[in-house]
């Protein structure tokens, strides 16, 4: 039976973060109830589940936890109807402000093994920049509640290159996050994307990042930093204690297959890729019948030279990058046949290198890896 990787996108959150991007609603709790019904119907009607064995599932958002614990306990209770592995990584994310032991210990009672923290930052002027929620305060509470309820698997959350901080808020924020040695801490720059809040400001010039130079400082410093707490950068963004990298993430990295449940999930089976509707009211419409095949758009065979072009750039995201085994399962192809020449120019600028049957980033190629990336595009 096929391993598959399960995401339930909880789009509901307290209040809209200002950078955020993603498929949330903030005020409509009138909604959580009929969403919790049509998700558990959208995963009793899922066909390919039925065929497959969990190896991971990640609840993600939004913020889950805004919903009522017991309606996550429901919904992850349904995906374990379905054949899972005994060791199966089972993430929930979370809001140090919306986040209490006792539903942390129902969550965990429920099955929840790993939970990941937004905290983003350490000084409050900057949470309150970014729109959050929770205050500085908020973060080693809600970490000592997750311990108390018994998760012993945390990531916290972290961004940089946020407008108003700098180099010594940055590295206050590296320190104090690792001097609670969760399992794992993720460290993300800052992206303005359209149709936030920050890319209005931005485009009236309200809002100042930092520049480029002061982003690659962040960077570096977190690399030095974590490394110095024990812990090893796996993913160009993401940092690790010894065996506690994030399974589920790296399904995508790897493209390995991935079920989406809920409003614009996201899934990746038999060499397919599609996404769920991003219309709560058409998701809640859509999901409460046998037939789910409306809730699903831009239904897509992956071609041969697009699932090259995947391999590569999402391959090269991981320190140990594409090994030759993995292209040529992928594409027929050999990985030198097609990407010779393109690797040996990446060599020689020292931007990659090759051991051991694979290809990888440097530290200088982490560093541009989106020029890497777009070499490795044929189209």
């Amino acid at each position: 039976m096929n391993e598959v990787g399960v995401y339930v996108h909880i789009p509901f959150c307290r209040g809209k973060c200002l950078y955020c991007d993603f498929p949330s609603y903030a005020g409509r709790e009138e909604f959580y109830g009929a969403y919790k019904d049509a998700v558990i119907n959208e995963i009793d009607n899922t066909e390919e589940l039925r065929g497959s064995v969990i190896d991971s599932i990640f609840f993600g958002g939004g913020t889950p936890t805004v919903l009522p614990a017991r309606f996550l306990a429901e919904i992850l209770g349904r995906v374990l109807t379905y054949s899972t592995s005994s060791n199966a990584e089972i993430s929930l994310e979370a809001n140090p402000g919306a986040v209490n032991e006792d539903a942390l210990r129902v969550l965990r009672n429920a099955g929840f093994n790993r939970l990941s923290l937004g905290i983003q930052a350490w000084r409050d002027h900057l949470l309150k920049r970014l729109g959050r929620i929770h205050s500085a305060e908020d973060i080693p509470r809600a970490y000592e509640a997750a311990v108390n309820a018994g998760f012993d698997n945390i990531n916290l959350d972290l961004m940089f290159s946020l407008p108003g901080q700098t180099l010594d808020d940055w590295t206050e924020s590296l320190r104090k996050t690792a001097a609670l040695k969760p399992a794992h801490i993720s460290a993300y720059s800052l992206i303005i994307e359209e149709g936030t809040e920050f890319y209005r400001l931005y485009n009236q010039e309200a809002l100042k990042p930092p520049d480029e130079e002061e982003d690659r400082r962040m960077y570096y410093a977190a690399c030095d930093i974590l490394a110095s707490y024990g812990y090893h950068q796996y993913e160009i963004s993401n940092f690790a204690l010894e065996g506690r990298e994030c399974r589920h993430n790296i399904k995508y990295w790897k493209r390995l297959p991935y079920l989406g449940v809920g409003t614009d999930s996201h899934s990746f089976y038999n060499n397919m890729r599609w996404h769920n509707t991003h219309s709560l009211e058409k998701y809640l419409r859509t999901a409460h019948g046998h037939d789910i095949s409306g809730l699903r758009e831009d239904i897509a065979q992956i071609s041969v030279s697009e699932a090259m072009e995947e391999t590569m750039f999402l391959g090269l995201r991981l320190n140990e990058g594409v090994d030759e085994d993995s292209f040529r399962r992928a594409s027929g192809s050999g990985l030198f046949e097609i990407y010779g020449g393109v690797i040996e120019k990446m060599i020689s600028l020292g931007l990659m290198a090759y051991a051991d049957n694979r290809v990888f980033l440097t530290a200088k190629g982490r560093d541009v890896s989106n020029y890497v990336f777009t070499d490795f595009m044929l189209g």
